[in-house]
C-alpha cells in the first residue's frame, strides 16, 4: 500500500487535468474543458449523502493513474480515515468515486438494517479505511487570499499576481508602465489601441494598490474539497497566492 501512495504522489505532480486525468493539450490549464470539469463536480456532488452519513467535517478527493484517493475527517475526530478504489482501464475518475462511494454506502445501509444503528453503521464503513497515511491538516482547508483585479490589467503591464503582494507596489506599476509605453506610445510609432489598453491597465492597478481587494477561497490546489458546513466539494484553488491553514 506504501508503495502505491508514493505512485499516486508522484502522478499528481504531473500536468494533467484536475477532473478527468488527461495531459494531452493541457499547457498551462487545469481543467481540459468547462464541461469536464462540471461532469466531476456533479458526480462529487451526487455522492454526499455518504458524507453525511459518516458525520463528515471535511473530505478532499484526488487520483493518480492506478487509485483514487478520498480523505475524510469526520467530526469528533482528529484522525484521517481515507479509501483508496483501483481505477478502472476505461473510467474516468469520477466514475471510479462513484463505484467507491457506492460500495461504501451499500456496506453503510446494510449495517444500518442489521444494527438498526447509524452510528454503528458509520463506524464500521470508517473500520474499512486506511489510517495514517496523511495528518489531519491535509484535509483541513486554506485560506487562499486571491487579488481581486482584472487578469488583462497584470498582462498589459507584464506583471504577476505575486507583483501585487509587494510592498512596493506603487514603484513596480510604474516603471512596468513606463516599460510598455516606450514600446507602444503613439508619438514613438506605437499601436495606439495597444496604449490605450496599457494606460487603462496603470490606472486600474494604480487604484488597486491605493485600495486593494481580495476574494478569499477555501480548499486546496491539487484536490477537490468538501466542506461539511455546507455540504458541497469545491473544486482546487489556485495555488500561487498566500495561503494559511485554519
Amino acid at each position: 500500500m506504501k508503495e502505491l501512495i508514493v505512485r499516486a504522489t508522484e502522478n499528481k505532480k504531473q500536468n494533467r487535468c484536475l477532473s478527468c486525468g488527461t495531459t494531452q493539450n493541457m499547457g498551462r490549464k487545469k481543467y481540459c474543458s468547462v464541461a469536464c470539469r462540471q461532469a466531476l463536480r456533479c458526480k462529487l456532488d451526487m455522492r454526499t449523502g455518504l458524507l453525511q452519513a459518516l458525520n463528515t467535517r471535511y473530505a478532499t478527493f484526488y487520483f493518480s493513474d492506478i487509485m483514487v484517493i478520498m480523505d475524510i475527517l469526520p467530526y469528533g475526530f482528529n484522525e484521517i480515515f481515507s479509501f483508496f478504489y483501483p481505477r478502472s482501464p476505461s473510467a474516468k475518475p469520477g466514475d471510479d468515486f462513484s463505484t467507491m462511494s457506492n460500495l461504501l454506502g451499500e456496506s453503510w445501509w446494510a449495517e444500518k438494517q442489521r444494527t438498526n444503528k447509524r452510528y454503528l453503521a458509520s463506524m464500521h464503513v470508517l473500520t474499512l479505511a486506511n489510517h495514517n497515511h496523511v495528518t489531519a491538516k491535509a484535509v483541513r482547508p486554506n485560506t487562499t487570499i486571491t487579488p481581486q483585479i482584472k487578469t488583462a490589467s497584470l498582462v498589459y503591464l507584464k506583471l504577476s499576481k505575486t507583483d501585487l503582494f509587494s510592498p512596493e507596489l506603487d514603484t513596480i506599476v510604474k516603471k512596468a508602465y513606463r516599460k510598455q509605453a516606450k514600446i507602444y506610445h503613439p508619438d514613438i510609432g506605437g499601436d495606439a489601441g495597444v496604449f490605450r489598453k496599457i494606460n487603462q491597465a496603470y490606472e486600474d492597478l494604480s487604484k488597486w494598490a491605493d485600495n486593494p481587494t481580495f476574494i478569499r477561497r477555501r480548499g486546496f490546489p491539487d484536490k477537490w474539497f468538501y466542506d461539511g458546513s455546507v455540504n458541497k466539494w469545491l473544486q482546487p484553488v489556485p495555488e500561487q497566492h498566500i495561503t494559511s491553514h485554519q
